[in-house]
């Protein structure tokens, strides 16, 4: 049986990994990129979020 603390997990790891990426190829400014993905990493969830509803576009 799927331990479902463990589906979750594996879940927000590619979807902090997807933001990752975004960010890192946005036509953000370097320290902009920097800072987000320094959120993403220390605070995946609420970080994502966040990257979600303010993050880089394009």
């Amino acid at each position: 049986m799927v331990e479902v603390g463990g589906f979750f997990g594996l879940l927000l790891l590619i979807l902090v990994v997807y933001a990752v990426v975004k960010t890192v190829q946005s036509d953000a400014s370097t320290l902009g990129k920097v800072i987000w993905v320094v959120l993403l990493l220390m605070l995946p969830v609420l970080g994502f979020i966040l990257w979600l509803l303010f993050g880089p576009k394009g």
